[in-house]
């Protein structure tokens, strides 16, 4: 054994961490690898706090902020008011949804499509979570107070505790309504779009909430079809879990209509123009015609991918961004 060598306690030879280092090496070499490992970790544990805000929930909600803000205007709404808004939206959104993670992480384990959550997996701890729920929620309140208007302030205050308290502690364990009227959640950036605007609210406020509110049930529920083992394994009662297809797709008509119905009671709400009036209509008729589609082959017993609940799912994001970005589009029509 050499000077430069030592044994373990299994009698394995180790070299000393005195040894020499060879003349041609690069004294940088280490560094760098321990620079990657270091930013390595950054990154996953950014992207974790990320995926706790449930990004691809908040760019729906945003979607229908700016065109509301173009409507209550009249036309563009000051350019910083508009970044402003999204901001303060995205940062409320992101903590109602960490703090839905919070409270959900012992049901998340038990879902296929949830057990990879960074609650569930301990890349970030239940506390960890919870301060950062906490975090974001204080600092989008103090930040529409501050650089929106209060009013805005309290209806984003509503729609944290809305989503937090009523649908996560209260309604989604209880009632297979559950996504009905935690649901309202969804619909707040419609009203905090328009206050941000103006102040206040209105009818053609209430209108475009009544879309979205009416719109959630048959654009979540086709969800939780194809899911429906993993809130079965949960315990939770997702009305597909304890109905039905015939029965959920019946009630899915019945919200579609009700959508529809909101949608063109904003014409002379907000006197809106031909041009949306043409389109709204044949939006709406499009998209049930898809429920009454899926009614029919739930009715004739079609199941899994034959049902056809994921197509619903899909045609009604694009029904509700197509919608919107016509609502926005009319505004600035000549005529």
């Amino acid at each position: 054994m050499t000077p430069d060598e030592a044994t373990t306690p299994d009698g394995a030879v180790m070299q000393d961490s005195a040894a020499p280092v060879p003349d041609d090496a690069d004294p940088r070499a280490g560094l760098a690898n321990y620079d990657r490992r270091t930013g390595g970790r950054l990154r996953r544990r950014v992207a974790a706090y990320v995926a706790l805000t449930k990004p691809r929930v908040i760019e729906l909600l945003l979607v229908t902020t700016i065109p509301t803000m173009i409507l209550a205007q009249g036309g563009w709404p000051d350019v910083w008011l508009m970044v402003a808004t999204l901001i303060g939206g995205s940062l409320a959104a992101g903590s109602a949804n960490a703090f839905n993670m919070y409270l959900d992480r012992d049901i998340d384990k038990l879902m296929n499509r949830t057990k990879r959550r960074p609650l569930v997996t301990g890349e970030i701890s239940p506390r960890a979570g919870l301060i950062f729920s906490w975090a974001l929620c204080l600092l989008s309140l103090a930040w529409f107070a501050l650089v929106v208007n209060v009013a805005a302030a309290w209806l984003t205050g509503a729609a944290i505790a809305i989503y937090v308290v009523g649908y996560t502690m209260i309604l989604k364990r209880r009632t297979p309504q559950n996504i009905v009227w935690g649901g309202i959640a969804g619909c707040m950036p419609v009203f905090i779009g328009w206050a941000a605007v103006t102040g206040g609210l209105s009818w053609s406020a209430l209108a475009l909430f009544g879309v979205i509110f009416f719109w959630t049930p048959p654009h979540y529920w086709p969800l939780s079809m194809k899911f429906k083992k993993d809130y079965a394994a949960a315990d939770v009662p997702m009305l597909p879990v304890v109905s039905d297809d015939r029965r959920v797709a019946a009630e899915m008509v019945g919200y579609t209509l009700a959508m529809i119905a909101c949608s063109l009671v904003l014409i002379p709400l907000a006197g809106m123009s031909w041009v949306y009036t043409a389109l709204a209509a044949g939006l709406g008729a499009w998209f049930l015609g898809s429920t009454l589609l899926m009614l029919r082959r739930a009715k004739q017993g079609a199941t899994g991918k034959k049902l056809g609940a994921m197509q619903v799912f899909h045609s009604s994001i694009t029904y509700l961004t197509v919608l919107f970005v016509t609502v926005a589009a009319d505004v600035f029509l000549p005529f």
